[in-house]
């Protein structure tokens, strides 16, 4: 790896994936790095709590053999063989049945849809991504799209609620382009990875990447205030500690960081908004598996929750536990939001009991919900001439936030190539400053 002279200290804001690799790329490469969390965990969505002897995420994770630049990184790390790859099958949950949903024969049995609905979905579904090239899909609303190549019982009642689940009420106009980036990443039966002993052995290894070549990590330091300077940039933290440094990569969301910038970077922040979907998470520890699908997507059968992740069909069990995933993605102002935590428990609880009738109270070990209110951006129609660019100008300000990994799908492989993108601009950077060829 190419070593660039340590001229500049650059303060990176934000623990998670992105933020991590950033650091952990800019101190490999030599640059004086202060990685800044302000929570007492690093991971973002890939913090963890302990269940018994084993580390769980908060937030259900898997990867995908197409995340090349994750992939990468783990193979830098020494993590790639501690991979486990296993072929996951979808499951459906329909006005309170069960369906199989993985090949053509399941297809034809799926009475939601009626028949000729049912042999369009195939024939389209297998279409789709061919139909999409070439098309300018950035600007083309998904329900347009999918209306028109499906019809309008398979959009009204499959397409819509899965979407509105995911998007919330703006689910019809996001942009076309951005489901079939997800469509070529993800199938209804694929082979996922799971790395041995969970993704904190991701964040550790980083962690130890980041430590060992000089960098600095700050934990439980959240910050007050960032100003732009004519030397770089200052941050000031809730305590009234002061940090200059040349450099700030911030990985937190836009509306954060317009709450931390004073008021002539805020001035310079793109004008970009976007709405975000928050989610709710629940995760259960059963003595017994449910189906064995990976993914359930759940309509109208009377839950909260619209989504069923069985985590164990891909990490195995957790010390004879089966880890099951219950989410519901909204707003962070919406009253399920900010409902406690233990009543979303007993509701959400009574309702997989009853949409699993072979399910008893006595199979659940336990329950715990957790909440992040940044997730996924909502993005608007033409949302690649909005972008905003990854340099703040006129400031050594660099963003590297989900609003900037469009059109690929928000996960741990798009922040990682987003973190490879941001730490080689800021080393073409340095050699400029030195009057290196950049």
């Amino acid at each position: 790896m190419t070593t660039t002279p340590a001229l500049s200290h650059v303060a990176v804001i934000g623990g998670g994936i992105c933020g991590l690799t950033a650091a952990h790329r800019l101190a490999r490469r030599g640059v004086r790095v202060t990685l800044i969390e302000g929570s007492a965990q690093l991971g973002g969505l890939g913090t963890f709590f302990r269940h018994g002897n084993r580390w769980v995420e908060r937030f259900y994770h898997c990867v995908m053999p197409s995340d090349a630049a994750l992939l990468q990184l783990l193979d830098e790390l020494g993590l790639k063989d501690s991979v486990r790859w296993r072929k996951t099958t979808m499951g459906m949950l329909v006005d309170g049945e069960r369906h199989r949903f993985n090949s053509a024969l399941d297809l034809l049995r799926f009475t939601p849809l009626r028949f000729f609905d049912r042999l369009r979905f195939g024939v389209v579904s297998l279409l789709l991504r061919r139909l999409g090239r070439g098309r300018d899909l950035d600007t083309l609303r998904t329900e347009d799209w999918l209306r028109g190549l499906y019809g309008r019982r398979v959009w009204e009642d499959l397409f819509a609620p899965m979407f509105g689940s995911k998007f919330g009420p703006a689910f019809g106009d996001v942009p076309a382009l951005y489901l079939w980036q997800r469509l070529g990443r993800e199938r209804n039966v694929a082979t996922r990875g799971y790395p041995d002993g969970g993704y904190k052995t991701i964040i550790d290894a980083l962690r130890e990447s980041i430590e060992s070549a000089g960098g600095t990590i700050r934990l439980s330091s959240p910050v007050h205030r960032l100003c732009h300077t004519a030397e770089g940039c200052s941050l000031t933290f809730t305590d009234g500690e002061s940090l200059a440094v040349d450099r700030v990569v911030s990985t937190v969301p836009l509306p954060l960081l317009r709450r931390l910038a004073d008021n002539d970077l805020a001035t310079r922040l793109p004008g970009t908004t976007l709405a975000y979907q928050g989610v709710v998470t629940a995760a259960l520890f059963l003595r017994r598996p449910l189906t064995g699908h990976y993914w359930t997507p759940v309509l109208r059968s009377g839950t909260d929750f619209d989504g069923v992740v069985e985590m164990s069909a891909l990490a195995g069990s957790y010390e004879s536990a089966h880890l099951v995933y219950l989410m519901h993605y909204t707003d962070r102002e919406s009253n399920l939001y900010r409902e406690p935590d233990d009543a979303i428990a007993a509701r959400w609880t009574a309702q997989l009991l009853r949409v699993h009738p072979g399910l008893r109270a006595a199979d659940i070990e336990d329950v715990r919900v957790f909440k992040a209110p940044f997730v996924e951006p909502v993005y608007p129609r033409g949302y690649l001439a909005q972008r905003p660019p990854v340099v703040v100008d006129g400031t050594n300000v660099l963003l590297a936030t989900t609003a900037h990994v469009y059109p690929d799908v928000t996960s741990w492989n798009s922040s990682v190539a987003l973190a490879n993108e941001v730490t080689d601009l800021i080393a073409g950077l340095e050699r400029q400053k030195v009057g290196e060829p950049a």
